[in-house]
């Protein structure tokens, strides 16, 4: 039997991509859930597209083929380390995504450290921190997020064990606002006080450049499913120290330097293979390899440029509409990503889902796994609004690479027709 394979369409072509950041997607589907999961690049199944006839075992076999896989592999992983600029001592270690990266730490973290975040993050960032943590309000501002962490951290260093680890771990930018933090400044007053800071960098990356080094943070977590290479794969950059100290975060073949005729007689190997037991998701750091290279040779500038373009008129066009309201956790001309969360006054927001999407409008609906915030967000837009028809849920368009302004237009419209 003969198969032959359909090319799938391209959407959202740009003249600032170069045809090297096409995405793929359904012909006449508008997607604004980039948010949740970005479509697929064409270079990442592109590159996936050409490995498979060769795949086969990485790092357990001889052969041509398991050879040119372990090639691929850490070609890969010195990729994805070098976009996000690993340091020559940082550890590579490819997850399954975000929540499993910032996992991993979790499992990492010296006995005694005390991790720092704040109220407004995801989930992935709230859940696996040990008990006694301190989780800080949401600030009003970035300044305010930059005065608590220095109180916070001054607080601690005072405390009965001063000496005891520390680490923040804050994101890039919310998953439900779209609003970029002080990364940088955080990352200044973090090592002021001598804590480490952990970045959540999955909804930053697809927007901005992330650089280890020029940020000064000590550890990075991704998830290649925002960053359109949607194959299974994530990755955690940074400090080696911490993670090769602690039991390898899944014991099995690959994390194992010897292991012995004892029950407990086990050599774990160092380095990102201590964290990476199990058959690795090959194709899935492919991808995310194809995507950031095509990345690095884009005009980040441009993309940019035409984002925010896109992110105005959709602000302007929701702003113009009475009975909606945006969600803000700063003020509304706070820098941002392609990322807007909205509620429509006297309707259900998964009923205007469900409404959208037989329009062939896909968007988000419901607290965005970021529960905490969002609902403090919900009762602000309430105060804010002086409305008391307002869900308890909201509604989130997010945009990318193939996102247009038919798009934008397209979801404003029903939306005004939608009352």
């Amino acid at each position: 039997m003969t198969v032959t394979l359909v090319p799938a369409p391209v959407v959202g072509s740009d003249p600032a991509s170069a045809g090297s950041l096409d995405v793929l997607g359904v012909p006449g589907e508008i997607n604004l859930d980039y948010a949740a999961t970005a479509p697929c690049a064409r270079v990442a199944a592109d590159a996936v597209t050409a490995l498979l006839p060769w795949y086969a075992s990485v790092h357990r076999g001889a052969g041509a083929l398991s050879r040119r896989c372990t090639l691929a592999y850490e070609r890969a992983r010195q990729t994805v380390g070098d976009f996000f600029g690993a340091r020559a001592d940082d550890h590579v270690i490819f997850t399954r995504n975000t929540t499993d990266a910032l996992n991993l730490l979790g499992r990492a973290l010296p006995a005694g450290t005390t991790v720092v975040t704040f109220a407004g993050e995801h989930h992935a960032n709230l859940l696996p921190w040990p008990r006694g943590s301190v989780r800080l309000p949401v600030p009003a501002d970035a300044a305010e997020a930059v005065r608590a962490l220095d109180a916070a951290l001054g607080e601690l260093r005072r405390a009965a064990n001063p000496g005891l680890p520390v680490l923040v771990a804050v994101t890039g930018a919310s998953n439900v606002t779209g609003e970029l933090w002080p990364v940088a400044d955080l990352a200044r007053v973090a090592h002021r006080h001598r804590a480490r800071i952990a970045l959540d960098a999955a909804q930053l990356a697809p927007h901005v450049p992330v650089d280890l080094l020029a940020l000064d943070v000590d550890y990075v977590a991704v998830s290649g499913h925002k960053l359109y290479a949607p194959f299974g794969a994530g990755v955690l950059i940074g400090r080696a120290d911490w993670l090769d100290a602690a039991p390898p975060y899944l014991a099995g073949g690959g994390a194992t330097a010897r292991v012995g005729a004892a029950t407990h007689d086990v050599t774990w190997t160092a380095g990102p293979a201590r964290h990476e037991g199990g058959t690795p998701n090959l194709l899935g750091a492919v991808a995310l390899a194809a995507v950031c290279d095509a990345l690095a040779a884009a005009d980040r500038d441009a993309l940019h440029d035409r984002e925010q373009r896109l992110l105005a008129r959709l602000r302007d066009g929701l702003g113009a509409l009475p009975h909606v309201v945006e969600l803000r956790t700063f003020g509304p001309e706070a820098p941002r990503v392609g990322i807007v969360s909205f509620v429509v006054a006297g309707r259900d927001s998964a009923d205007v889902a469900a409404e959208l999407a037989a329009r062939s409008i896909g968007v988000r609906d419901g607290l965005f796994c970021a529960h905490p915030l969002a609902r403090r967000l919900l009762g602000e837009a309430a105060a804010r609004s002086g409305r008391r028809d307002l869900p308890p849920t909201a509604l989130r368009a997010s945009i990318g690479l193939g996102s247009t302004e038919e798009h934008v237009d397209r979801l404003v419209a029903a939306l005004a027709a939608r009352r």
